[in-house]
C-alpha cells in the first residue's frame, strides 16, 4: 500500500500532496469509544510487533484494497519496504526496526555513497553476483536507464525528487526522444555517478526511491512493465488476474548473500485485490482456513478495533505503529491579524488538542503532537515550546491576544475544511478551542479537489485549515523543506501557513547541503525550534496506524518510520 506521494521535488517543482493527506485521514477515522479517548484496552496502542527467526516456506496472502498494482517504478511512489520492494531492488534501501530511527542502507551498490567534497556529485559502485530474474547480470547501464526513462511524460506520477536535483534534469524528456542524460555517468558496468546541481545530503535517501530500480532497456515495453516488471529482488511477478489478484513466486536468480534487508520467508505471496478494509478485518479476527497465513494492507476500521479489544486472540495479532503522519493545524501568516506572531501563538494555546485526538480516534487514532519532525526520524529533538494542558490553556490565549493588539472580534477566521464526516469532525474540535479564547471561526467545507486548489494554488483565500503529512524518506527535510522553504508558497507547494522566513531558509538551505548526517540533523533540529517560535502552523497528533495479521504470520512489525508493515520481513510459521 503506498504509504506516502511527492508533496515537493525539495529544489524547485512542488507537487500535491492531498492522495498522502488522504491516506493519513484513512488513520485519523479511528473512532474513540469514549469522550476521554475510549476504553484503555480499545485504544491503548499495542506492540509495533517482533521479529525472530525466518521460516522459510508457505504462501501468504496480503489483503489489500487496490484494484491493481503497477510494478513500474517510474509511475511508483511505492515505499521502499513494502510492495515493489518484493520484486525490484534500488541502490539504497530502508533498514527499519521497531522502536529505532530508520537508517539508509545499501542495496545493489556496495554502500551509500561516495561524496566529493563539495557535496554535488556521488558515486556508487554495484555489489557482485546481482542479476535480473532470468539470469542476466545488472549493470550500471540498467539502473542509469531506470532512472533516465522515469523523465518520460508517458511514465509520469512516480517520486520525483530527483528530476529536479540532477544537472540538466528540468529539460530532459527520457529516453525515448531526449536521448540520454549525460549527469548520469556510467564509466563501467559496475560504477554509477550521479552530478547535481548542488550539494545534497540526502542524495543517499534519494536512490532508495522507486526510479532507482534497474530496467534492462531491452526489455522496456511502457504498455506492459506496469504488470510484467523484470524481477531483481527475490520474488517475480507469475500470474495476475485483472482486479482479483497478483502472484509473486521465488527467483531463484536473486541470492541472500547480495541482500541484507529482504529475508523472502515465503516461497509464494498473492496479493488479494479489492478487499473491503472492514471484511479483512473480520476474516482475519476469525483467523480461519488460509486467513492464518494473511495480513492486510488497510488500517483496521474503528469498529473492527472495538472487537479486537474483546478478542484476546486478535489483540496479540493487532499491532499498532507509534507515530505516523503529522496532522496540524496550519495559519495563513499571511492574512490580516495571523501576520502578528502573538495572535498565532494565542492560537497554540487556544486549540484543544485533546478533542482533536478524541475526533480522530483517541489514543488509537494518534499521540499529541508539539514539535514538526516526525518521530522515528533521525535527529529529531523532543520539545514543546507551548506548556498547557491537553485542552489548551485559554488564559494563556487571552492574554496573548491582548498583548498583540488585535481584535479576534474584528473578523471571522475562515477554516477551510475537506467536506467529508471526519475532516469535518475535527474541524468543529478545532473551532470550539478557537472561540473559547474569543475568536471567532466559520467552517467552509470544500470537495478535496476544490480545496487542494484554494489551499495550494492562488493567493490565499482562507484563514486556517486542517491537513497532515508524512515523508517520503526517513529523514527531517521531508518534514521541513515542503511545508516551510517559502519557495513552496503557492504554484503547487505545500507550504499552506504561506510561511516566509529569510532565517528558517537559509537553515533549510544549509541542512539540506550538510553531508554530515549529524550535523544536519542538528540543522534540522534547529529549524523545526525556529519555526515554531514564529507558529505557522499548529502540531495537533502523530497519527497511529494498526494492522491484523494471522497466526501464523511472524516478523511482522512497524517500524518506528514509517507508520507500516515492512513486507520484506514478514514471514510464516510451519
Amino acid at each position: 500500500m503506498n504509504a506516502s506521494r511527492p508533496r515537493s521535488t525539495r529544489a524547485a517543482r512542488p507537487t500535491l500532496l492531498k492522495a498522502a493527506a488522504a491516506t493519513a485521514v484513512l488513520a485519523l477515522t479511528l473512532t474513540a469509544c469514549n469522550a476521554n479517548g475510549g476504553d484503555d484496552d480499545a485504544t491503548a496502542p499495542s506492540t509495533q510487533g517482533s521479529t525472530g527467526t525466518t521460516e522459510k516456506g508457505g504462501t501468504m496472502t496480503i489483503l489489500t484494497s487496490a484494484t491493481e498494482i503497477n510494478w513500474d517504478p517510474a509511475k511508483s511512489q511505492n515505499l521502499a519496504i513494502t510492495t515493489l520492494g518484493l520484486v525490484e531492488r534500488r541502490l539504497t534501501t530502508w533498514g527499519v526496526e521497531p522502536g529505532k530511527p530508520g537508517v539508509v542502507v545499501p542495496d545493489l551498490a556496495t554502500d551509500t555513497g561516495t561524496v566529493s567534497d563539495d557535496g554535488k556529485t556521488w558515486t556508487y559502485t554495484l555489489k557482485d553476483d546481482i542479476f535480473f530474474e532470468d539470469g542476466t547480470p545488472i549493470t550500471s547501464a540498467d539502473i542509469k536507464y531506470g532512472i533516465e526513462r522515469s523523465f518520460a511524460p508517458e511514465l509520469s506520477g512516480g517520486l520525483s525528487y530527483h528530476k529536479s536535483l540532477l544537472e540538466g534534469g528540468d529539460e530532459y524528456a527520457g529516453p525515448y526522444t531526449g536521448g540520454d542524460l549525460p549527469s548520469i555517468e556510467t564509466p563501467d558496468d559496475k560504477t554509477i555517478i550521479f552530478r547535481l546541481k548542488s550539494a545534497y545530503g540526502d542524495w543517499p535517501w534519494i536512490v532508495s526511491q522507486p526510479a532507482f530500480a534497474p530496467v534492462p532497456e531491452a526489455q522496456d515495453d511502457i504498455a506492459t512493465y506496469t504488470q510484467q516488471p523484470v524481477a531483481s529482488g527475490p520474488y517475480k511477478v507469475v500470474d495476475t488476474k485483472q482486479g482479483v489478484s497478483v502472484t509473486l513466486e521465488r527467483n531463484d536468480k536473486w541470492t541472500e548473500e547480495s541482500d541484507d534487508v529482504r529475508t523472502a520467508g515465503p516461497d509464494s505471496i498473492v496479493f488479494s485485490l479489492g478487499q473491503d478494509a472492514t471484511v479483512t478485518a473480520q476474516r482475519l479476527i476469525a483467523d480461519a482456513g488460509d486467513d492464518k497465513n494473511a495480513f492486510g494492507a488497510s488500517f483496521v476500521p474503528p469498529a473492527q478495533l472495538a472487537q479486537v479489544a474483546n478478542n484476546p486472540s486478535a489483540k496479540e495479532r493487532l499491532v499498532t505503529s507509534d507515530a505516523g503522519a503529522l496532522a496540524y493545524l496550519a495559519i495563513n501568516t499571511e492574512r490580516e491579524g495571523l501576520d502578528n506572531v502573538q495572535v498565532r501563538q494565542a492560537i497554540q494555546y487556544a486549540v484543544d488538542k485533546q478533542a482533536f485526538q478524541v475526533a480522530s480516534g483517541g489514543e488509537t487514532g494518534g499521540a499529541l503532537a508539539t514539535t514538526l519532525i516526525t518521530p522515528g526520524i533521525e535527529g529529531r529533538e523532543d520539545f514543546n515550546l507551548y506548556e498547557a494542558d491537553a485542552a489548551g490553556d485559554v488564559d494563556k490565549a487571552k492574554e496573548l491576544l491582548t498583548e498583540s493588539g488585535w481584535d479576534p472580534t474584528s473578523r471571522e477566521l475562515v477554516l477551510l475544511s475537506e467536506d467529508d464526516s471526519v475532516s469535518l469532525s475535527q474541524a468543529q474540535a478545532v473551532e470550539q478551542g478557537l472561540e473559547r479564547a474569543g475568536f471567532q471561526v466559520t467552517i467552509k467545507p470544500e470537495a478535496q479537489l476544490a480545496a487542494v486548489q484554494t489551499l495550494t494554488q492562488g493567493t490565499g483565500e482562507y484563514d486556517l485549515t486542517i491537513s497532515s503529512w508524512q515523508p517520503d524518506f526517513p529523514s527531517a527535510n521531508g518534514n521541513i523543506q515542503p511545508l516551510f522553504d517559502s519557495s513552496q508558497i503557492g504554484n503547487g507547494g505545500y507550504n499552506l501557513a504561506r510561511f516566509s522566513d529569510p532565517a528558517v531558509d537559509e537553515l533549510i538551505a544549509q541542512a539540506t547541503a550538510e553531508i554530515d548526517v549529524e550535523k544536519a540533523g542538528a540543522l534540522w533540529a534547529q529549524a523545526d525550534r525556529a519555526i515554531m517560535e514564529q507558529s505557522p502552523v499548529v502540531p495537533l497528533i502523530y497519527t497511529r496506524n494498526s494492522f491484523l495479521h494471522g497466526s501464523n504470520v511472524q516478523n511482522f512489525y512497524i517500524p518506528a518510520f514509517p507508520a507500516y508493515p515492512n513486507y520484506l520481513k514478514a514471514s510464516l510459521s510451519q
